[in-house]
């Protein structure tokens, strides 16, 4: 069976999700996750706990990737000295497509995912020991997964 909701991101918890896949197709800007919370005020979800999702599809209607940035960092010695400081840089839009890919080579995790101005901004730490910020504008939001499993 499965189960689908429209526009209640708010009612998942995608920290710690991993990021499986990531698809541009039919006009919809499309995650694969595994390890999303889905809360009990969730419409599909008929017990009075959070439960757990794995393969969980988040598709975005009319999904446009408006920014993606790596976010800056900081480098210290043991002695607690500043060695190096990256500030934020903006991936230009025609790397988009490869950063996105490598973000599914490896254990890339969410740290977030939050809905701005119509736009779903996510936080994700890559396997490249970098984190970035990614912005994706669109309509609205469906969530697909087959089964419910327990958070335990």
């Amino acid at each position: 069976m499965k189960y689908t909701t429209t526009n209640e991101w708010e009612h998942f918890g995608f920290a710690e999700a991993y990021l499986s896949d990531i698809q541009k197709r039919n006009g919809c800007f499309q995650l694969t996750l595994d390890n999303v919370t889905i809360y009990p005020e969730n419409s599909k979800n008929r017990d009075i706990r959070p439960m757990r999702a794995n393969e969980l599809n988040l598709k975005i209607q009319d999904g446009t990737v408006e920014s993606l940035i790596e976010e800056g960092y900081k480098v210290y010695n043991a002695d607690g000295k500043l060695l190096e400081q990256h500030e934020d840089a903006a991936v230009p839009p025609q790397q988009y497509n490869d950063v996105l890919k490598s973000f599914c080579d490896g254990e890339c995790c969410l740290y977030s995912l939050k809905k701005e101005n119509g736009r779903y901004v996510f936080e994700i730490d890559a396997s490249n020991e970098r984190t970035y910020l990614l912005c994706v504008a669109g309509t609205r939001d469906v969530e697909e997964w087959e089964r419910f499993l327990s958070k335990e």
